[in-house]
């Protein structure tokens, strides 16, 4: 369980998120939804170092979480941003083997038991027959797929993305996101940066709704805070639907824009 508690954020010098109070559960996939600004992957940053915890603590498991070594941090929690400034020019086998590094020596040495594990993990994001292609010539969805079938291979219980499915089409959106799905369903801690509220309704176990750089909800998708929260925030209305293939929304403008 990773656990900010009265968590004030910074970056730059600059202070911007106060009094952050969130849990996200083992074995439940958590997405943090909200308009442009407000806060979202700031929060996220603080567990790789680019925000800046002022006040308050995050622990994972009860420990602390920001006292742990670079090393230890790389065992338990993955991390992808959303904004890649270069895309690597490695093979895709070469970029997921990047995942076991938190595991090796000094010579970062892949053992058997590793080799497998990138192979699992490119075989589960789909992506084993672009395994000798460069990732800097793939498109965006199969490139998508190859940095997280490098989380994958990190084996971490704690995995956290920050807008996955940006720019991408639909099904590409629907694969990536079936596959935090599946690893939430296998009792790893998810925590997703989503925009798109509709897949954050389909696919959260709870939702966390923010506005001016503060957590206004706190609860399960299908819930009334979350309904209210997401009428004041983006004043759309959700209009459920079910069948016995499962539950399903549609967004409304509630007011005029």
């Amino acid at each position: 369980m990773l656990d900010y508690r009265n968590v004030s954020l910074s970056c730059g010098g600059t202070l911007l998120l106060e009094n952050i109070n969130a849990t996200f559960k083992k074995g439940k996939l958590t997405t943090i939804i909200g308009p442009n600004g407000c806060g979202k992957t700031t929060l996220i940053q603080a567990l790789n170092g680019i925000s800046k915890v002022t006040e308050g603590s995050i622990t994972y498991n009860g420990a602390d979480y920001l006292a742990l070594s670079p090393g230890k941090r790389a065992r338990l929690l993955s991390f992808l941003p959303q904004v890649r400034q270069t895309i690597p020019t490695l093979s895709v086998k070469t970029l997921v083997s990047h995942g076991r590094f938190p595991y090796l020596g000094f010579y970062r040495r892949m053992t058997d038991h590793d080799r497998e594990v990138v192979q699992n993990a490119m075989r589960r994001a789909e992506i084993e027959a672009y395994a000798d292609k460069s990732a800097d010539i793939l498109s965006g969805g199969v490139r998508q797929r190859a940095f997280i079938a490098l989380q994958i291979a990190q084996d971490c219980e704690c995995i956290v993305a920050d807008e996955p499915t940006t720019y991408l089409d639909a099904p590409s959106r629907r694969k990536i996101l079936g596959i935090y799905s599946g690893l939430r369903d296998e009792g790893k801690t998810v925590v997703l940066v989503l925009h798109d509220i509709e897949s954050a309704l389909e696919i959260s176990d709870e939702i966390i709704v923010m506005n001016e750089r503060k957590i206004v909800s706190k609860a399960a998708p299908w819930s009334i805070e979350t309904a209210d929260a997401i009428e004041d925030v983006f004043g759309y209305k959700i209009k459920r639907f079910e069948d016995e293939e499962g539950r399903y929304c549609v967004l409304t403008p509630a007011r005029s824009v």
